[in-house]
């Protein structure tokens, strides 16, 4: 029987430490290039949240700029209603202005006319107490007596002397003519009597007209002055309503200027912000594209790296998988 001895030589079974660390080395790497590949596809999704988040923003933002641009007009004409509020009520202003300086002018002639009817009345009244102070019966009627024998007792004179001119004429003309000068006295009288009652009556007669004419008037004008006086009145009140009016109007068209004012700095306002606010829109939204190019870049960079790791992947698949075949067959053929 001869035997082999070279079969009695123990196999040598011991593995390379080399290999091993070699594997160690490329599981670490495998695993540390998983790891990158898990935190780069986390990375992605985060980008693609943050950009579907930008694009809702956009969007969301593009709809406000739209309802503000909507605002714009509506902010105009109210503005223009407001505006025009205030010329209408400058208008009623002006007129209401207009005809308060009429209503003065009418108040300031029927004030003359009142102290004109009031000078009137005063001197009505005077010539009525002077009038009546001559009419009164007790003491005019006596002086009208004692008038009427100094005016008789002249007359007489007068005639006397008349008569005694035409007598001594007479008496030159016709010595044996008689004259009666108590007939004649006596006609006289009689004549300057008549003359006397008639201007009494007369006189009495005027007087009467006179006072009751005095009456009337002040009549008359009293009534005329409670009419002007009415007509004052109302046309005080006239002047205090247009007054009040006036100042409302005032107010009101104070208060509009304030509106329109106060419009016009809000929607300046609002329209400044919206300008930031679509300034601000559109630099995020350009930050936003150079922020996606820049993602875009690196999911490409990483979509590159992940190809050149799947490479890998498949490569180191392939070598371990052939060492562990050839491991594999290296152990078999030892137990065999």
């Amino acid at each position: 029987v001869s035997v082999n001895e070279s079969l009695l030589t123990p196999l040598n079974l011991e593995i390379d430490p080399n290999a091993q660390c070699v594997k160690q080395e490329e599981k670490e790497q495998i695993k540390c290039l998983n790891s990158r590949f898990a935190a780069f596809i986390d990375k992605v999704r985060f980008l693609e949240q943050q950009n579907k988040l930008l694009e809702t923003k956009w969007q969301f933002y593009q709809n406000r700029k739209c309802c503000e641009s909507n605002l714009e007009p509506l902010f105009e004409g109210y503005i223009e209603t407001l505006r025009r509020e205030a010329e209408c009520v400058e208008a009623d202003s002006g007129r209401l202005a207009s005809e308060l300086n009429h209503v003065q002018e009418v108040m300031e002639g029927y004030k003359k006319k009142y102290e004109e009817e009031v000078a009137l009345r005063a001197t009505a009244e005077n010539e009525f107490v002077a009038l009546k102070k001559v009419s009164d019966p007790g003491i005019r009627v006596p002086q009208l007596r004692k008038q009427g024998r100094g005016r008789e007792e002249r007359s007489e004179i007068r005639v006397l002397h008349a008569h005694i001119s035409d007598t001594s004429v007479i008496v030159k003309m016709d010595n044996s003519r008689d004259l009666n000068m108590d007939c004649v006295v006596a006609e006289i009288k009689a004549q300057y009597d008549d003359i006397a009652s008639r201007s009494r009556a007369e006189a009495e007669s005027w007087y009467r007209s006179k006072c009751e004419e005095m009456k009337a008037t002040v009549i008359r004008h009293g009534e005329t002055l409670r009419r002007t006086k009415e007509e004052i009145n109302e046309l005080n009140r006239t002047i205090q309503r247009l007054t009040a009016e006036v100042e409302n109007a005032k107010c009101q068209n104070t208060k509009l200027e304030a509106a329109v004012t106060q419009a016009e700095q809000q929607g300046e306002a609002a329209l400044s912000d919206a300008r930031c606010k679509l300034a601000e829109l559109e630099a995020a939204l350009q930050k936003a594209k150079q922020d996606m190019a820049c993602l875009v870049k690196e999911y490409q960079e990483v979509m590159n790296s992940k190809l050149g790791l799947d490479i890998e992947i498949a490569t180191y698949r392939r070598l371990l998988e052939g060492e562990e075949q050839r491991l594999c067959e290296g152990i078999g053929a030892v137990n065999v």
